[in-house]
């Protein structure tokens, strides 16, 4: 199954990743997720179940791996995997948790009877809940995550800036195409081409059935 990922990071290369990320190298943030991914897999694998597949629940744990390496800094005192990994399975419990309600909530969706114009009742029903809304919140965040993982597998460098600045993926406000194109000193006309061909490329590999690691 890991065979498929990178190999991580010596102690010695994470250290001078996390020092390039403190001071903002473009691509030192990619490499520490990238190059950790391996441990996502890992730590997913101990949580495969009927109702979480291996591929949901690393797609949810490289949100905690993202998160870690927005949070880390070097001033901590455990190395990054030792912390992303706390982080990594920490988001994977928080939705398995958050799967068994929405399996409670749907027992509360079974008929329990009839309203008086014969028309089925459930206990939701009685109780006035909703779990359309958690079932949608999880679903969300299963494809936000398959969303970062297809940038940081199909987008080139500057593909990435440009998506992540447009549409403010990395907590930012969205910044229009004219913003992108004077900050990275091109024009806006390519910009946009490149915001378009980059979305093409999510498009398809969103859709794309996903690959089971090897």
């Amino acid at each position: 199954m890991s065979s498929s990922f990178p190999n991580p990071l010596t102690e010695k290369e994470e250290q001078h990743y996390v020092e390039l990320l403190a001071k903002n190298d473009p691509n030192a943030r990619q490499v520490l997720i990238e190059r950790n991914l391996r441990l996502v897999a890992h730590i997913a694998k101990k949580y495969i179940s009927p109702g979480a597949g291996q591929d949901d629940l690393i797609s949810i744990g490289t949100i905690g791996l993202i998160k870690a390496v927005n949070t880390y800094s070097s001033g901590k005192s455990t190395r990054l995997a030792t912390y992303a990994a706390k982080c990594i399975e920490n988001e994977i419990l928080m939705s398995i948790r958050a799967s068994k309600r929405i399996g409670r909530e749907v027992s509360l969706s079974l008929p329990i009877g009839t309203d008086k114009d014969g028309n089925e009742i459930s206990l939701n029903d009685i109780l006035g809940t909703d779990s359309d809304e958690i079932v949608d919140l999880i679903s969300l965040k299963i494809q936000v995550a398959k969303l970062y993982e297809a940038i940081d597998s199909c987008l080139s460098s500057r593909e990435k800036k440009i998506i992540i600045a447009r549409y403010g993926l990395d907590g930012s406000e969205p910044k229009p195409q004219r913003e992108i194109a004077k900050w990275l000193g091109i024009s806006r006309s390519y910009v946009s081409r490149i915001e378009k061909k980059s979305l093409e490329k999510l498009k398809i590999a969103l859709e794309s059935p996903a690959k089971s690691p090897e």
